[in-house]
């Protein structure tokens, strides 16, 4: 249990993740997220029979004592459950359950068309955004900066990504697995030289915009 939120975005494999105060279990596979908010207890594991990595957001982050320090000060579960045993006998596909553990996929995305480019939310408090960035052959997003640090983690294809300090001017040239760090405040662009759409997950935190 943290004193942050989380987006958890599998990159490959298969994730179970379990609320162990509530017995609830979500299963997410690669390309999916599950979202929860501070004070949720999470306990994540591999399933299936290959490797699974995972893309972890968080904010506020651990310097600001929201992990490790903030877990050892919470009291300890008296019980572990991992199965709500509450719905045996009770459930039926009678609409949206309770849940503390969000799944995310595909069709969970929010849309929009932002900096000139195609960004999808998934998720948006006020201490985390994250969402993906696909950027088409050929273009590029418009100079923009965030209130927020803003971090990048490329999934495909080939992207540029100017940042200017000043008039000190960072390029870096992305591929697939490669991670961008861009400072609050700080100028920025997108370019895509490569032959096919580059996308990525991102996280800004705290703020997304003024």
């Amino acid at each position: 249990m943290f004193a942050a939120d989380e987006l958890l975005h599998v990159l490959e494999g298969i994730m179970a993740i379990a609320n162990p105060e509530t017995g609830e279990v979500q299963r997410i596979c690669a390309g999916d997220s599950v979202f929860f908010r501070r004070d949720t207890w999470h306990h994540a594991f591999a399933h299936g029979d290959g490797p699974l990595r995972v893309l972890e957001l968080f904010a506020p982050p651990p310097a600001t004592g929201s992990s490790g320090a903030y877990a050892r000060s919470r009291p300890l579960l008296a019980e572990s459950r991992y199965a709500d045993d509450s719905l045996l006998g009770t459930l039926a596909p009678a609409g949206p359950r309770a849940a503390t553990l969000h799944p995310l996929g595909r069709d969970d995305i929010v849309w929009r068309r932002d900096q000139e480019v195609l960004i999808g939310l998934l998720a948006s408090t006020e201490h985390l955004t994250a969402g993906v960035i696909e950027v088409d052959a050929g273009q590029s997003a418009t100079v923009h900066s965030h209130p927020g640090d803003k971090v990048l983690y490329l999934t495909e294809g080939l992207m540029t990504v100017r940042a200017w300090h000043g008039e000190q001017v960072s390029v870096f040239e992305l591929e697939p697995h490669d991670v961008c760090y861009v400072p609050a405040g700080c100028l920025h662009e997108f370019r895509n030289y490569g032959q096919s759409t580059a996308r990525g997950v991102f996280g800004v935190a705290p703020a997304y915009k003024q």
